[in-house]
């Protein structure tokens, strides 16, 4: 159930972010498995952590 008021780009955003994270933590920082791991390039991720201003030094 989507909570009342919440927009799709806001929750597809959110979802991003928790799914970013989540591979991060399993890739324990490495962003190259993290990326290959979630089958997307690496610039990709690193474009996708600075948009939701996810800090590199926050994920080793």
């Amino acid at each position: 159930m989507v909570a009342k008021g919440i927009y799709w780009t806001e929750a597809v955003s959110q979802f991003e972010k928790l799914f970013i994270l989540r591979a991060l933590e399993k890739s324990n920082g490495n962003l190259s498995r993290a990326a290959e791991t979630m089958g997307v390039h690496r610039n990709t991720l690193s474009k996708k952590l600075r948009e939701h201003k996810i800090e590199k030094k926050r994920i080793s």
